[in-house]
């Protein structure tokens, strides 16, 4: 007989963030005693399509970045109108609270406390069944087989995640011949330690940024890539061969008023010809196999144009472009713009809703990176997310601070515990 699995309590508080921001942890608990916590991640790269995060505009309070609207909205009416409902349900829960919200955004209740709702959900359902949280969102998935993910791991900051000490927003590594999420980790955790040395010898700044990495100011883009690879070999391993590289640009926030894109560090204005021509030449000159929001979020004859010169070659990810958002995906798929999607659950701003982009992705032959936000929290659940919908690749943050150290720590358990089968390179776009 199956244990009584209605909902009986739900409460959210103010819990702070990576950055000490404010944000929303939400607990659910079940008749059976069952008990599923989540705290929400905050973004600061944001695209203009993302799921609304409710803040209070109180100066008085965390200048103004207080949620506790947002909790209060939980513990209200969203409590009310979900208590007695059975959690195994996770479809209508999720149904129910964008109803209940009515907006498109979810800019009444907040997605920030909608999605705390439908991740504590998630993790109580996971506990009734004595199942493991990545099983669980198997299930909800329709996903046979757990795969550990391909770690795209952060080592030079730049942009919004950094200050803007360099125009580019992230570079990152991807471990090319590991054959386990352990190894994998492994591999990375060597350079960033090389990092660190390579940029001290060097005399470059080795304060972090908001995801863990350095942030060595380098006045372009292709000295940040010299200095990857430099970083590379100080490991003791060879670039292109061991060790990949992948891009963020994060162009949408280098859109200036005239359209144009502004390298304020390299002081010109590119035309959205002129980036992807910079692009063309980081492929060709560097291991490059991943670009992140190459171009604005509304760049569309542009990404089309990217898409049709590179994407055979690497994987063109759209974030800002697609937000987590099905009919953004939708365009973009229909319009042959990208071939990869970046998938954030609080762009969404439910478990449901993330779980539909990344089957409309897999449907359509585009990658599906699961991936962190610059404001994270110690919660790990998004580890659990890419083994449970086997979507192959992680991006994370670096191998600094607990919030993304939980992480990783959450994958080597699964990998123990589960003896899943580990992605690899292959799952990259333009690799298989």
């Amino acid at each position: 007989m199956r244990a009584n699995t209605a909902i009986t309590a739900v409460t959210a508080r103010q819990i702070l963030d990576s950055r000490g921001r404010p944000t929303v942890e939400v607990d659910v608990e079940l008749a059976d005693g069952s008990r599923g916590r989540a705290a929400v991640p905050s973004g600061a790269s944001t695209g203009s399509y993302e799921a609304h995060e409710l803040r209070d505009g109180d100066p008085q309070r965390y200048g103004g970045l207080g949620v506790l609207k947002a909790v209060a909205n939980v513990n209200t009416c969203i409590a009310a109108a979900i208590t007695g409902r059975d959690a195994m349900d996770q479809r209508a829960l999720d149904d129910r609270l964008r109803e209940l919200d009515g907006t498109e955004r979810l800019e009444k209740l907040g997605a920030n406390g909608i999605l705390g709702v439908s991740i504590a959900n998630c993790r109580a359902a996971a506990a009734a069944l004595k199942q493991p949280l990545h099983g669980r969102i198997a299930h909800l998935a329709g996903n046979p087989e757990p795969l550990m993910p391909l770690p795209m791991v952060n080592i030079l900051s730049g942009g919004l995640h950094a200050g803007r000490g360099m125009d580019v927003q992230d570079f990152l590594a991807i471990p090319a011949r590991a054959t386990s999420i352990e190894e994998a980790i492994h591999t990375i955790s060597l350079v960033r330690d090389a990092a660190t040395q390579v940029c001290r010898s060097r005399g470059l700044p080795t304060l972090l940024a908001d995801e863990g990495g350095l942030s060595p100011g380098c006045p372009t883009g292709k000295d940040a890539l010299q200095l990857m690879c430099a970083c590379i070999e100080a490991a003791g391993m060879t670039p292109g061969r061991d060790v990949l590289i992948a891009i963020d640009v994060a162009a949408t926030s280098l859109k200036d008023a005239d359209g144009g894109y502004r390298l304020a560090r390299e002081g010109k204005t590119l035309s959205s010809s002129e980036m992807i021509s910079m692009m063309r030449d980081w492929v060709d000159d560097y291991p490059v196999v991943s670009i992140e929001d190459g171009l604005d979020e509304e760049d569309w004859a542009g990404w089309r144009e990217l898409t049709s010169q590179l994407g055979a070659k690497v994987q063109l990810v759209g974030d800002d472009l697609f937000t987590t958002n099905p009919r953004r995906l939708g365009k973009g798929i229909d319009g042959k713009a990208a071939n990869g999607v970046l998938v954030k659950v609080n762009q969404n701003g439910t478990l449901s809703g993330t779980l539909d982009v990344i089957a409309l992705a897999r449907a359509n032959g585009y990658s599906a990176i699961i991936s962190a936000r610059s404001g994270e929290t110690e919660d790990p659940f998004i580890a659990d997310l890419a083994v449970g919908t086997a979507a192959g690749q992680i991006k994370i943050g670096s191998l600094r601070t607990s919030s993304t150290v939980s992480k990783y720590n959450q994958l080597l358990r699964i990998e123990a515990a589960s003896k899943a089968r580990y992605a690899g390179v292959h799952v990259l776009a333009a690799q298989r």
